[in-house]
């Protein structure tokens, strides 16, 4: 399976979805299709962490002072299905890997694999 997750409105995504071979690949705009329990749960499987899925550069994160309040992976889980804003993006499924965010280090492992 090959599958990506992503924000239409975000530069860096579509700067990422242009670098990137994502022939083959089925695409979720998140913010247009909000992710699944399912798709979130199977996310999860892969990365071991709802916390690893989770954009704490969001300016939702700051504007509701989430760094002060000690967040259990239960609330990160919520978070995530309640706001599409704080997933983490773009997110890459290959078969059974996952590749999280935008960081060069991450793309770079990407793009090694495909």
């Amino acid at each position: 399976m090959k599958k990506v997750y992503f924000l239409q409105t975000c530069d860096t995504c579509r700067r990422i979805l242009k670098e990137v071979n994502t022939d083959g690949f089925e695409r979720q705009e998140i913010k247009a299709n909000n992710i699944s329990v399912e798709q979130l749960e199977e996310m999860y499987v892969i990365s071991g962490s709802y916390e690893a899925l989770f954009n704490k550069r969001a300016k939702l994160y700051k504007a509701m002072d989430l760094k002060n309040q000690d967040l259990t992976e239960a609330d990160y889980k919520q978070f995530l299905l309640d706001e599409y804003t704080f997933l983490k993006r773009p997110v890459f499924i290959v078969d059974d890997k996952i590749f999280i965010g935008n960081s060069k280090k991450v793309i770079e492992s990407l793009k090694d694999i495909l």
